[in-house]
């Protein structure tokens, strides 16, 4: 007896949605361990989605990473709105409520680059769209509230081997005080900088988190009139819209569907 229509599409969707940054690669037996399936049914899932291009096969291993129709896909979100629309209404909502313009970031390499933003009331902060701008990992809260969420390994290693440029008197170069600010945002929860990158901001940030793993950051920016300080007039509504769009990121995963027993079987 084969499984309903509705019940194969979501062991297919629950494959796909296994795969992450934890989890690259599945093999077959893992797979089926995982979920409480039948080797064969595992075997038929990973081979299907395989013949379609969206999961790879190594020969040698028999492991099963994600394949180029993903790419090509995400590629199609992205040029249609993706992620930028998708936070749009949250980003715009808390411009509104604090006056501040607002900047939601995504880690690039050493940089956050800006997906999305909205002027606050003070008006805009360049003469041009903030998105697509990238903010260098030491300099200014928007990137360190993302940065003090790695361990001090990965930090080091993507950091502190690296010349820092200088984009104002109070840009900060020096690995060991960069450490120490890293490691008071981590505590914190959020990262506050004045004029670190442009003199002219301030910038309040705290990280957007996907069931717990850093994916950006959402920051409030603007004059120093305007960001204050990480004072909780400011604070609560910016780490509401960053749990807003935390869980607009976040996958939705269903509860492995066990295989349904053949009749006579025991």
């Amino acid at each position: 007896m084969t499984a309903p229509p509705l019940q194969t599409a979501d062991r297919v969707l629950t494959v796909l949605l296994a795969f992450s940054q934890e989890r690259e690669e599945w093999g077959v037996t893992d797979l089926a361990a995982e979920f409480g399936w039948d080797k064969s049914v595992a075997q038929r899932l990973l081979a299907a989605l395989a013949h379609r291009g969206f999961l790879v096969s190594d020969p040698v291993t028999r492991r099963y990473r994600l394949g180029p129709a993903v790419w090509h896909m995400a590629t199609a979100w992205e040029r249609h709105g993706g992620m930028a629309g998708l936070v749009r209404p949250a980003v715009r909502a808390l411009a509104i409520r604090t006056g501040a313009t607002v900047l939601f970031a995504v880690p690039d390499n050493v940089h956050l680059r800006c997906v999305e933003t909205a002027d606050g009331g003070s008006g805009p902060l360049r003469a041009y769209r903030l998105t697509g701008e990238l903010y260098p990992a030491h300099a200014g809260a928007t990137s360190r509230a993302y940065f003090a969420m790695l361990t001090p390994g990965e930090r080091a290693g993507l950091l502190y081997g690296r010349p820092m440029a200088r984009f104002s008197p109070e840009t900060v170069t020096d690995p060991a005080e960069l450490e120490q600010l890293m490691v008071r945002a981590g505590q914190d929860g959020y990262a506050y900088s004045t004029g670190e990158y442009d003199p002219a901001t301030a910038a309040l940030a705290v990280p957007v988190l996907v069931r717990a793993h850093p994916v950006g950051t959402l920051s409030l920016v603007g004059p120093h009139d305007v960001v204050t300080g990480p004072d909780e007039e400011l604070l609560g509504p910016l780490r509401a819209a960053a749990t807003e769009i935390g869980e607009l990121l976040a996958p939705r995963r269903s509860r492995p569907t066990p295989v349904t027993p053949r009749k006579g079987t025991p």
